[in-house]
């Protein structure tokens, strides 16, 4: 700290500043500090230059905008939701059960989300598409407390929160899944919300610039709270928003200065270093910090002390100061300073506990969401301090273990009812009863009026869309035809399926290809001129390559999202394309084309929060195997993502092999999503490795779609074996065939499995349906009709794990052995990869020879000689050891 050696100097410069904005406004104030930054950096001044503003509300009492609403009507609202969204997860846990719930997370938030209901949330039903709110996940009671009000939800529903399996419950978070109707996102998995609202108004900003949709003055509103603002993802994004200038997106962090067992930044000032990172990323930074009981303090401040004590005191002291009540705020806060003390010395400790913060004022907080409406050309952020548990009474306000409260002792509920005005006898208290007023009482007509004017009840979700026609399969004729001499990927292959998409005439426009920053690696780069990369500022630059017919093009209408290095960032833009069809009526088509590896493995959360908000479109796990993406090495190898796919419920994955097959998927896909209407999205797995792809042999359709067909039919013989294989590894199946028949007399059938996934559900549904229907004529799985009149064992290959391909064991009706890639991978050629794990075309020849010696009919000296001849060693360490 510098010490003051010209105090006089000091204020004269002090009082020129305050002069110049009282007279010429706040915009000429910045300006001149501007200059005189510039100047001293000039000069070899060094300056500070703080990204941070003083411990106090942005918006001044004279610049705040009017509430217009009716204040005491809105109270008696708000502790009607409050009480109904305490007693429902108190008559949650009042058995044994204990299904649990959270009471704090919203009873601190209540004003805030208040406010937005009463003034700022659209709904569908006005002019334009409704706003998107990303609600904090534990605060759901608070929602569905308001739906009750409302009438849109029942006491037996609200009786049933978190019992949701028979169907009259109420989801523990937001889950658009389990509830399609009512929420848009889910939330709890913190830090999710956040990245993806960016990405919402990122995409919304993208569709209104290719004149898809007109986003008018819609909001994408994230509600989190501060000690989400830890989770990498809440705060990765930030910079896009800041870079893109997303004037339509509002965050409003709930600053109740406490994790969920303790203090944020016990040591420190969690405001204070949001602000700083949000101003530093270019938003614009509210802080609604302080309710309007204490604007008379502030006018008193004459000497800027009681702004001292709000900038020096640390977050654990203010949370021990609403902990430990007025006597100890009196102390410990005003008491560091005489002349604080004198300030309060006439307020009685219940006024001094009473001085609000303000994210419970309903005036600053409407002040604060007005100014952010208004804002242009940045994103704006909220930062609302809050006590935890407000309300809750001396068992819960701003203690450690309030987030983990689920019940209120009985004095405590009876001062949370006396304090809100709520009209239960204390006899009633025990069954802690809902409560909700006449509909015609005027508590309820309000409520009515300001969701009317706002264009409905909220939230709601979209379930009427709009259907997309999809092209017939002829449409892509060249690519159900075989290749010819020419060798070529299936990237390559979906690369041609693209190009033949974005052409149609119906649909062309929604297809949305999304690269993370990899367009050449997967041979895109011919898009660039054809299609664009989005960007909101346009081309501001003449490219080095302009010369060149794949020039990289930037515009403003550009079709493609080039999203950077960024798998989390590209996976939310995906997101927000492929559940477009339900928050913009406007459906999109995305393809999200990254390295298989970083996909599933890394932005796993995502994905399942994309399932779970019933996200529809084509995720494209390019480069992928174990042992496909030779050059690269551990970690950029993937043998598991079919595995991770499997684990979420409406993905439906495939890893084919052929163009032709790639194609078939396609445009079924497209079909059932966009114009069936079907709640799924797709994993596509594509290679990097060239050869020559045959001709779609006839009638193959069906067989690619459920996942396996026969592609090569072996003759008769006293000898014979079933072949299982997809992706690159068909082709070293096909080869073992050659091998089997040319050297060992043993003819096999060759089956492409293109989904050993979709074979699975297909088989589990046939099983559960022979469990539960015990008399009916029993169902059996499409895998085991394929092979059960086939001769000879079954070996399944391929470029994954085992388990994977042996996810199908108790289906394969013949002796079964399967191949995979289990361990670390590893860089070399694709040849000797696949000698080390063990999956090409020998290793299948030896797993086909040792089935048969398993089963007497070769002899094992036979299966000695073709390891001898093959090469291989028995005693080779196996691939997954450590």
């Amino acid at each position: 700290m510098i010490d003051d050696i010209d105090p006089i100097e000091t204020k004269e410069w002090l009082d020129a500043l305050e002069s110049v904005a009282k007279n010429d406004g706040d915009e000429r104030a910045r300006y001149l500090l501007t200059q005189l930054g510039r100047k001293a950096s000039d000069i070899g001044v060094g300056h500070s230059a703080t990204l941070t503003t003083p411990y106090r509300n942005t918006i001044s009492p004279k610049d705040q905008a009017q509430m217009p609403g009716d204040l005491f009507m809105e109270r008696r609202i708000r502790s009607f939701i409050r009480w109904n969204a305490m007693a429902m997860v108190m008559r949650a846990n009042d058995n044994k059960d204990g299904l649990g719930g959270h009471i704090s997370s919203f009873s601190s938030s209540a004003t805030l989300y208040d406010i937005g209901f009463n003034y700022f949330f659209r709904g569908n039903e006005g002019e334009q598409d409704a706003d998107m709110v990303f609600f904090q996940g534990h605060i759901s009671p608070g929602i569905y407390a308001r739906a009750y009000l409302e009438g849109r939800l029942t006491e037996e529903q609200l009786d049933n929160f978190r019992r949701e399996v028979d169907g009259n419950g109420l989801s523990s978070y937001p889950h658009p899944w389990l509830m399609p109707d009512f929420w848009q996102f889910p939330t709890v998995s913190m830090g999710l919300g956040p990245i993806q609202a960016i990405y919402q108004a990122h995409v919304m900003r993208y569709l209104s610039a290719r004149s898809l949709i007109n986003r008018g003055d819609r909001k994408v509103w994230a509600f989190l709270g501060d000690g989400e603002c830890d989770e990498p993802e809440s705060l990765g994004a930030i910079a896009l928003a800041g870079r893109e200038q997303l004037e339509n997106l509002v965050f409003v962090i709930n600053c109740n200065l406490q994790r969920l067992d303790g203090p944020v930044r016990g040591n420190g000032k969690i405001v204070q270093e949001l602000e700083g990172v949000f101003r530093g990323a270019g938003w614009n930074v509210i802080k609604c910090l302080w309710g309007r009981h204490w604007d008379p303090l502030f006018e008193k401040d004459e000497h800027g002390l009681l702004q001292k004590r709000m900038d020096e005191v640390v977050d654990g002291e203010l949370q021990n100061c609403k902990a430990n009540g007025g006597a100890y705020t009196r102390e410990h806060f005003f008491g560091k300073y005489p002349e604080l003390l004198e300030m309060v010395k006439d307020l009685s400790d219940d006024e001094i506990m009473k001085l609000n913060r303000g994210g419970h004022d309903p005036y600053k907080v409407y002040a604060a969401y007005a100014a952010a409406m208004n804002h242009k050309g940045q994103p704006t952020v909220i930062l609302a301090q809050t006590v935890k548990g407000y309300g809750t009474g001396k068992s819960g306000e701003a203690k450690n273990d309030t987030h983990s409260m689920k019940k209120v002792a009985m004095d405590d509920l009876k001062d949370f009812r006396d304090r809100f005005n709520i009209p239960l006898a204390d006899d009633q208290l025990k069954e802690v009863p809902y409560y909700r007023p006449s509909v015609d009482s005027p508590e309820m007509k309000y409520m009515f009026e300001r969701r009317a004017k706002l264009g409905g009840f909220y939230p709601s979700r979209r379930n009427e869309v709009q259907q997309l026609e999809t092209p017939a399969l002829e449409v892509f004729s060249g690519n159900l035809k075989g290749s010819g001499e020419r060798e070529l990927s299936t990237q390559m292959s979906l690369n041609r399926v693209l190009n033949t998409l974005v052409k149609d005439k119906n649909i062309g426009e929604r297809i949305v290809p999304i690269i993370p920053d990899e367009a050449r690696t997967f041979g895109m780069e011919g898009m660039f001129r054809q299609l664009g990369i989005y960007t909101s500022e346009g081309q501001r630059y003449v490219p080095h390559d302009s010369d060149q017919i794949m020039f990289y093009k930037e515009s403003k209408t550009g079709q493609i999202l080039e999203e950077g290095i960024n798998e989390a960032g590209a996976t939310s833009a995906w997101i927000a394309c492929a559940t477009s069809y339900a928050n913009n009526n406007c459906p999109m088509i995305p393809f999200y084309i990254f390295y298989s590896m970083f996909g599933f493995q890394r932005v796993m959360d995502l994905i399942w929060a994309a399932g779970d908000m019933q996200a529809r479109g084509f995720l494209i796990g390019a480069t992928a195997g174990r042992t496909t993406l030779n050059g690269e090495g551990l970690q950029h190898q993937d043998g598991h993502s079919h595995l991770m796919a499997q684990m979420v419920p409406n993905c439906v994955s495939y890893d084919p092999t052929y163009g032709y097959e790639l194609t078939v998927i396609v445009q079924d896909g497209i079909r059932r999503m966009y114009h069936e209407g079907e709640n799924r999205f797709y994993y596509i797995t594509t290679m990097n490795e060239n050869y020559t792809h045959p001709d779609m042999p006839a009638g193959a359709e069906e067989g690619i779609i459920k996942g396996m067909y026969l592609l090569e039919e072996g003759k008769d013989a006293e000898l014979k074996v079933q072949l299982m294989g997809c992706g690159t590894i068909l082709r070293e199946v096909r080869e073992a065939a050659v091998i089997l028949r040319d050297e060992f007399g043993i003819e096999s059938d060759v089956w492409s499995t293109t989904s050993i996934n979709e074979l699975r559900r297909d088989a589990m549904a046939a099983e559960r349906h022979n469990l539960l229907h015990p008399e009916a004529e029993p169902k059996l799985a499409y895998v085991t009709e394929c092979l059960k009149d086939r001769q000879g064992p079954v070996i399944a290959s391929t470029d994954y794990m085992r388990l994977y391909a042996d996810q199908l064991r108790e289906y394969i009706p013949q002796r079964y052995k399967v191949l995979g890639t289990d361990g670390y991978g590893r860089s070399d050629t694709r040849q000797k990869l696949r000698e080390f794990f063990e999956v090409n075309r020998y290793y299948v020849v030896l797993a086909a020879l040792k089935a048969l010696q398993e089963e007497g009919k070769v002899e094992a000296a036979v299966v000695a000689k073709a390891m001898k001849k093959f090469n291989i060693n028995p005693d080779k360490p196996a691939p997954w050891t450590v």
